[in-house]
């Protein structure tokens, strides 16, 4: 049967791929649409010159002009009487009357009042405009802000930026009821912030330098994005508007304080701490070398920028900690710290050592004091900071001088666990005993302790801790492999031995001699490096193994000072292993000095409140509209296309009802082959004849 060919039409689209392909065009018309019709409206309410039905910027006399005109009609009844518009047109009129009110809302569209009409109206609903009672607005009395702090005038302005202090400065409205609510606040603000920052106030009568301050929106108008009176920071060498930074929260003492000090000083934040709360989250995630200082506080209100200036000077030495007082967990601090009553500050420094306690409420310059008298430990921990310091570093420094030939040093090596906190607070015993010895006559005591007694007196001997958990190396070197044992590095089973040992430093002179020879000799700073970590003089080490007594501790470190001082001891001159360098603890750490969650909140609202500008530009609409017209008809001309390709294709198929012959079939796969390899397969001899061919005549024999 002879094969018909047959051209089947092309499948129309479903309904589903057509939305699904127009989705992008039907969206943007979509928000074009419902930009013109609220968003803009709604951005560009009327004015209040509209509801006056005069120009904009009219002046005073066209206001009270077009208000008479309004109230004759609604007193003659020529119109019907409506309380609510009335009361719209008496808004407008009294506010545009005021110089300061029509002055900020002309140049800054500032109409803080505006709540008032709808309070009008639930309270004159159901009366007559003769029920009305006027005034609706009240202006707040000339003497009601104080004007204590710096008024910067535009003459004032240019000497802002030179200067190398802080400045906060308040843009504030005379005639501004939320600007009189807040000078209270703003003058106690001044006060805390007077160490930090110099503070002035700017009327917006100063047109130029407000406008200087001001957002703008899209349309180019100048206003204040959260209403006056707004508050601006200028940090030092700030010569542009792009490195002012505005607040944008709620107008409160602890919140522009907080802002200021956080954002603007880069201060650590103190944070509270709850009874259960403060041992693990305080003690165990704080520094062990660090003084640990605890303010207790009645009324639960934020660090002032002071203290948080202190905890940050004093960051090395201390670590701060808030305690809100309740008085049913009065004896709890009283049997933990000896707090009776809030406002109180504790001072912890060493195990076993009483805190230090001041009751009642202190000024700056009296916590400050009280913190450098009480910012070191008692007994201080052996660090890679704090080695030169002590003496008990093997480079040939002394406390007493580079005079002294010998001294010593008395070290509590342990891990962190209550052995060694034991220890420490025995060595604190024996410390004191011997410095009150120290401080009567030397020929009234037990003339056996005369030895440590002069020592210590003399500088010459310095009681320090070892973490040897993380000094291991250190501890390993003194005290050998085998007394390491349960001392230093980590805890693998549950013991911990504390030990105590003295290290007696002979000075090496001709060390030192040799040393100044080859510094002089060498110039090259990697020669000197190496000469500068050699070990300067001898050391020989004396563990104890006696009892923790005191009076035990005081002899033989008495006997051993004693044959130090007299006896020509041996020592080693080893290179001695490098104390591990503390982790720098930063300043936004998660102990001190949390970023909380409502500050990046903040920021997230801000960039929002930024990019909301321009929400009301008139020409995202047609941009919208345009967008979609765009896409529509790129959508359609690429689906037109995609059609008229698919139509020849189709064309060229066979269309065929019977299957295909057995040498169609066979030829398939080669096609396919071909058309896969992308290249023109060679001619056969039978698709052209060559060049210069002829046709070999036929024998008789083959003809025949």
């Amino acid at each position: 049967m002879p094969r018909v060919p047959t051209n089947p039409p092309p499948p129309s689209p479903s309904t589903a791929s057509t939305i699904k392909a127009y989705a992008l065009p039907v969206i943007l018309f979509a928000a074009a649409m419902f930009y013109q019709l609220f968003v803009i409206p709604n951005a560009f309410p009327p004015s209040h010159y509209d509801v006056l039905q005069i120009d904009r910027y009219s002046s005073t006399d066209t206001v009270k002009e077009a208000y008479n005109n309004l109230e004759s009609k609604w007193n003659s009844e020529v119109e019907v009487s409506d309380v609510h518009e009335f009361l719209k047109i008496r808004y407008a009129y009294e506010l545009l009357t005021n110089p300061l009110w029509k002055r900020d809302y002309d140049l800054f569209g500032i109409d803080e009042q505006h709540h008032i009409i709808e309070e009008a109206n639930r309270r004159y609903a159901g009366k007559n405009i003769s029920q009305l009672d006027f005034p609706l607005l009240k202006s707040p009395f000339s003497e009601s802000i104080d004007h204590s702090t710096k008024v910067i005038s535009a003459s004032d302005f240019q000497s802002i930026f030179p200067d190398s202090k802080l400045w906060l400065i308040q843009l504030y409205s005379s005639g501004s009821n939320r600007c009189a609510e807040f000078s209270k606040s703003w003058n106690k603000i001044a006060s805390l912030l007077d160490a930090f920052a110099n503070t002035g106030m700017v009327e917006l009568g100063e047109k130029e330098v407000s406008i200087y301050f001001v957002d703008r929106r899209s349309t180019g108008k100048p206003f204040f994005r959260n209403g006056i009176p707004s508050l601006f920071a200028i940090p030092p060498g700030c010569r542009t508007a792009k490195c002012f930074r505005r607040f944008d929260g709620e107008l409160t003492i602890d919140k522009v304080t907080n802002w200021f000090a956080t954002n603007v000083l880069a201060l650590p934040q103190i944070n509270y701490y709850t009874k259960e709360s403060l041992v693990p989250n305080f003690f165990g995630k704080t520094s062990h070398h660090k003084v640990k200082v605890i303010l207790f506080s009645k009324s639960g209100e934020r660090a002032s920028p002071f203290m948080r200036q202190v905890a940050k000077d004093y960051w090395a030495y201390a670590s701060f900690a808030f305690i809100l007082w309740r008085e049913e967990e009065s004896s709890y601090w009283m049997g933990a710290f000896g707090v009776e009553s809030a406002p109180a500050i504790v001072f912890l420094k060493d195990p076993g050592v009483k805190p230090v306690v001041h009751h009642g409420s202190v000024n700056d310059s009296l916590f400050l004091s009280t913190m450098e008298n009480n910012k070191e430990q008692e007994l201080p921990q052996l660090r890679s900071e704090t080695s030169m310091e002590l003496g008990c570093d093997p480079r040939g420094y002394s406390r007493a001088g580079y005079d002294t030939t010998i001294w010593y040093c008395a070290i509590a090596l342990g891990r962190p666990s209550m052995e060694l906190n034991r220890l420490r607070e025995t060595i604190c015993r024996v410390q004191e005993a011997l410095s009150k010895q120290s401080e009567v006559d030397a020929s009234s005591e037990n003339q056996s302790l005369a030895p440590v007694v002069d020592a210590l007196k003399r500088k010459r001997l310095t009681f320090a801790w070892l973490d040897s958990e993380k000094q291991k190396d250190y501890c390993k070197f003194y005290l050998g492999e085998g007394a390491s044992e349960g001392t230093c590095g980590q805890r693998k089973g549950m013991t911990d031995i504390a030990r105590l040992l003295v290290i007696r430093y002979l000075r090496n002179n001709s060390a030192v001699d040799t040393r100044t020879q080859e510094m002089s000799k060498w110039k090259s700073l990697l020669v000197q490096d190496i000469i500068d970590d050699t070990d300067q003089a001898g050391q020989f080490v004396a563990g104890y193994k006696g009892t923790a007594d005191d009076s035990e501790i005081s002899q033989w470190l008495a006997s051993i000072i004693k044959d130090g001082d007299s006896r020509d001891l041996p020592f080693f001159t080893l290179r001695t292993p490098k104390l591990v360098p503390d982790d720098t603890e930063p300043i936004w750490s998660k102990t001190a000095q949390q970023i909380p969650l409502k500050n990046i909140m903040q920021r997230i609202l801000g960039v929002f409140g930024g990019l909301s500008v321009y929400l009301d530009d008139p020409r995202i609409g047609p941009f919208l509209l345009l967008a979609a017209l765009i896409s529509l008809g790129t959508i359609w001309l690429r689906r037109s296309q995609q059609a008229q390709q698919a139509q020849p294709s189709r064309s060229e198929q066979p269309s065929s009802t019977e299957p295909p012959s057995r040498d169609e079939r066979k030829s398939r796969p080669t096609d396919r082959v071909q058309r896969r390899s992308g290249k023109n397969a060679p001619p056969s001899m039978t698709d052209s004849e060559p060049p210069n061919a002829f046709q070999m005549p036929l024998s008789d024999s083959e003809s025949d």
